[in-house]
């Protein structure tokens, strides 16, 4: 037997996935910018996303948030983390007539595993089901 048919086959490790990446790292280098992308395609040209701590609507409770806000401030939707991570529990407010946002509603809730494009369709098909988006 020679040397290279005697030794194991070493397992090569598969690198992380993106959406293992701290929540705020995940979200600024990723997320957000695929989230935009798809927005604009989706004919939001004045979008403007922002990841931020804050407190979610109607509640007391602070956690991480993807904010967007477009049509020159009328319409915004509030995508929250009240885990601090992706795979956590996550939570969906929007609002038009440039008011904030008032009745949080679950979001992905019956997803095993999110992934970043999960992530992105969902708030895509949200807001096509408000009719907010260009094709509707």
């Amino acid at each position: 037997m020679t040397e290279a048919q005697a030794a194991p086959k070493a397992k090569t490790e598969k690198p992380p996935a993106i959406e293992d990446k701290p929540l705020g790292e995940f979200m600024e280098q990723d997320y957000l910018p695929a989230l935009k992308t798809a927005l604009v395609e989706a004919g939001l040209a004045d979008v403007d996303l922002s990841f931020q701590k804050g407190s979610l609507p109607q509640s007391s409770m602070s956690c991480w948030q993807v904010k967007g806000l477009w049509a020159k401030g009328r319409r915004s939707f509030v995508l929250g983390f009240p885990e601090d991570r992706i795979q956590g529990l996550k939570v969906f407010a929007c609002a038009d007539a440039g008011v904030s946002p008032t009745n949080l509603e679950p979001f992905l809730s019956d997803e095993r595993k999110i992934t970043l494009p999960l992530l992105v369709f969902g708030v895509i098909r949200r807001l096509n089901g408000q009719k907010w988006l260009g094709w509707n």
